[in-house]
């Protein structure tokens, strides 16, 4: 049965003290792969936008991405909820636009939720679209889409100011129906306090050990991820060398005239050979 996962399931998880496991996903054969592991969500991350397209930072991510993106993700997860990320630009205009892109998020590109990044700023846009049906899921702390435009990637929560505007963004927007939150690279101690303050999941990435979930760009654990790692990711394989050494092996056998060879070529019967000579 298609989406064994649940918003209510998900939810319960952390009631029952299990955790829960989000990673990224940008089309059909990871997400396959992914989901017949057991993950329990698929976030189609608008990071797509520097891991798959090639771009500085995710800014210039557009709607017609995510859709694009979202839509094979879809077709491959069979168990787990996919989540879709809003680009920057695709709610920050207001209420209707925000409803708008949501919804087409959902209906074109089939996802089970969207993401949103912001705190007291977007309670009312996550207000607006919960009271509309559209799950929510919220991200707080650095906010990867506009970090560049305030001097950079940085650890959140590091004053006791700082830390209880974080808690209190997590209250607004658990008030305002999001069913979790991401917490981005927010001091271990902030974030293991925002994750005893709200009843509904907290997914760490870069915010210590306490949240209620963990997500990681695939690429970033799989090793293939070019330029500055995080400090925070755990590279689980080095899936560059191995495809380095199968495109060598490939290159080296097609100038040497190795391959393809007769094992994997599609001979005539020899009758009908002997008829074109």
């Amino acid at each position: 049965m298609k989406n064994q996962m649940t918003i209510p399931k998900l939810m319960a998880k952390k009631g029952k003290g299990e955790k829960i496991v989000v990673v990224t996903a940008y089309d059909y054969p990871m997400a396959a792969i992914a989901d017949t592991c057991g993950v329990d969500i698929l976030l189609v991350g608008d990071s797509l936008g520097m891991v798959v397209l090639g771009y500085e930072n995710t800014m210039p991510v557009s709607m017609e991405d995510m859709l694009h993106h979202t839509c094979p993700v879809v077709r491959a997860a069979q168990k787990a909820l996919v989540v879709a990320d809003m680009p920057y630009g695709s709610y920050q205009t207001g209420k209707e636009k925000a409803l708008e892109n949501a919804i087409r998020l959902i209906k074109e590109g089939g996802a089970d939720a969207v993401k949103i990044e912001g705190g007291q700023e977007i309670v009312e846009v996550a207000s607006a679209m919960h009271k509309m049906g559209i799950p929510v899921m919220a991200h707080i702390g650095l906010l990867p889409q506009t970090a560049s435009l305030w001097g950079g990637y940085h650890v959140q929560g590091r004053d006791e100011a700082a830390a209880w505007a974080l808690v209190e963004a997590a209250q607004a927007l658990e008030e305002a129906g999001v069913f979790a939150v991401v917490l981005e690279c927010i001091a271990s101690e902030v974030a293991a306090l925002i994750t005893e303050k709200i009843d509904i999941p907290t997914i760490g990435i870069g915010s210590g050990p306490n949240c209620d979930g963990q997500v990681l760009v695939s690429h970033d654990l799989f090793g293939l991820t070019k330029g500055h790692i995080p400090f925070f990711v755990k590279k689980y394989a080095q899936l560059e060398n191995e495809m380095i050494k199968a495109y060598d092996a490939f290159i080296e056998d097609v100038r040497t005239g190795a391959f393809p060879d007769a094992e994997h070529s599609f001979p005539m019967d020899a009758e009908e050979a002997k008829k074109l000579y």
